[in-house]
């Protein structure tokens, strides 16, 4: 399950600073996440920093992109393997 920005971000850059896999960039005008570094922070924290620190509630679980705790593990070390 990645996550995805609803249009109710306000585009304060508190996610981008917090996200482990850079997955999140600027977007025009909300930010977006990039599903194939996302990895919901597994591996990193036990829940997704960026919803943590959103002070509008604008990040949410996308339903069109639901990925199993193992896909999300497998992405996770797929990273770590391209950052070595």
């Amino acid at each position: 399950m990645s996550l995805i920005i609803t249009d109710e971000c306000i585009a304060c850059d508190a996610c981008r600073e917090e996200c482990p896999n850079y997955a999140i960039e600027e977007g025009d005008p909300i930010y977006i996440i990039d599903s194939d570094r996302c990895t919901e922070c597994v591996g990193h924290y036990e829940e997704p920093s960026c919803i943590e620190v959103c002070p509008v509630d604008c990040i949410i679980i996308d339903p069109d992109n639901q990925e199993t705790m193992e896909e999300l593990k497998f992405k996770y070390e797929q990273l770590m393997e391209e950052e070595a």
